[in-house]
C-alpha cells in the first residue's frame, strides 16, 4: 500500500480520475460557479457601487479586476518558473482570491452602509413621528430627515423624495428602498407605512413603536457579537495555525517540508489540507453567526 501512495504516476492517475468524475457530474455548477467569480463578480461589485451612490466607470472595474486576479496570477506563476505545476497551481488559487476580492471589500462596504442605516432609523423615525405630530405630512416629514441628518440615511430619503417629485407613487418609492436596503428593520418600516398609507392609523405610535424596536434589536445585537467575539478570534487562530507553522518548518529546515512542495503525495496533501482549512472555516463561521 505504501508503495502505491509513492509512485508518482498513480497519484496523477488517479487524482486525474477524480478530477475527470467531479467535472462530469458536476459541470453545471462548476460552469456556474467559475461565472459567478468572474463576470458575474464584476456586475456585482457595479451594482454595490450604484446602492452606495459611487460613480462607476465599467472599464476601469473590468481593468481593476483583470490586474488584481491575471495580473497577479502571472507574476506569482512567473516568480515560481521552472517548476510549472506549483506555480500553475499557486497562481490559479491567487487568481481567483484576486478576482473576488473586490467583490468581498464592496460588499463589506455595503454591509456596513445598510448597518448605518439601520442605526440612524432610529433618529429618523423619532424626526418623522414628531413632525407628523406636529401636522406635517408624511412626505415633509421625510423632507425634515434629510435636512436635519447626514449620512446615507439621509441619502436614501432623498432618493425617495427625487422619485415621489418626478411622479412615482409613495409605495413604489418605499419599495424601491427596501429592495435596495434588505434589512428586517427596513422592511418592518416600509411594510408599516405601506399598509397604515391604504388603510389609515396612526403613523405617529408606530414610527415610535418602530423606533422601540429598532433600539431594542440593536441592543441584542451588541451583546451577541460581545458573546461571540472569542470565538470568532479562536476562529482565526485555527486556521492560521498550520499555515504558521509551515512557514516556521520552512523557515528552520527546508529540506524536512520540500517533499510537500515537490513529489505528488506532498501536492495532495497540501490540497486536502487547504478544503478542510476551508471547510472548518465555513463551519466556525456559521457556528458563531447568530441572526436575529
Amino acid at each position: 500500500m505504501s508503495a502505491l501512495f509513492q509512485n508518482d504516476l498513480i497519484l496523477f492517475i488517479v487524482f486525474g480520475v477524480c478530477i475527470f468524475t467531479v467535472s462530469y457530474l458536476w459541470s453545471d455548477k462548476i460552469i456556474s460557479f467559475l461565472y459567478d467569480k468572474s463576470l458575474g463578480s464584476r456586475q456585482e461589485v457595479i451594482e454595490l457601487m450604484d446602492k452606495m451612490f459611487i460613480e462607476t466607470d465599467k472599464q476601469k472595474i473590468t481593468l481593476t479586476l483583470l490586474l488584481l486576479s491575471f495580473g497577479l496570477g502571472a507574476i506569482v506563476f512567473l516568480l515560481f518558473w521552472p517548476n510549472v505545476v506549483i506555480g500553475l497551481i499557486i497562481g490559479s488559487g491567487v487568481t481567483i482570491v484576486g478576482w473576488s476580492i473586490p467583490k468581498i471589500i464592496m460588499r463589506s462596504l455595503w454591509e456596513k452602509r445598510c448597518h448605518r442605516i439601520v442605526a440612524q432609523m432610529v433618529d429618523g423615525m423619532t424626526i418623522m413621528s414628531n413632525g407628523l405630530k406636529s401636522g406635517l405630512s408624511l412626505q415633509q416629514s421625510l423632507d425634515r430627515v434629510t435636512e436635519n441628518l447626514t449620512g446615507p440615511l439621509a441619502q436614501e430619503f432623498q432618493l425617495m423624495l427625487n422619485k415621489i417629485r418626478l411622479g412615482m407613487s409613495l409605495e413604489d418609492s418605499m419599495i424601491g428602498f427596501a429592495e435596495r436596503i434588505p434589512m428586517p428593520d427596513v422592511q418592518m418600516f416600509v411594510s408599516a407605512v405601506s399598509v397604515l398609507e391604504s388603510t389609515g392609523g396612526n403613523l405617529f405610535e408606530t414610527f415610535s413603536t418602530i423606533s422601540y424596536t429598532i433600539r431594542e434589536r440593536q441592543k441584542i445585537h451588541k451583546k451577541i457579537e460581545a458573546m461571540t467575539a472569542s470565538a470568532i478570534t479562536q476562529g482565526i487562530i485555527i486556521t492560521c495555525v498550520p499555515f504558521v507553522i509551515l512557514v516556521v518548518f520552512t523557515v528552520m529546515d527546508p529540506n524536512y517540508i520540500k517533499p510537500l512542495f515537490t513529489t505528488a503525495l506532498g501536492w495532495f496533501a497540501l490540497g486536502l489540507m487547504l478544503v478542510l482549512q476551508l471547510i472548518g472555516g465555513v463551519v466556525m463561521r456559521k457556528i458563531v453567526t447568530i441572526k436575529v
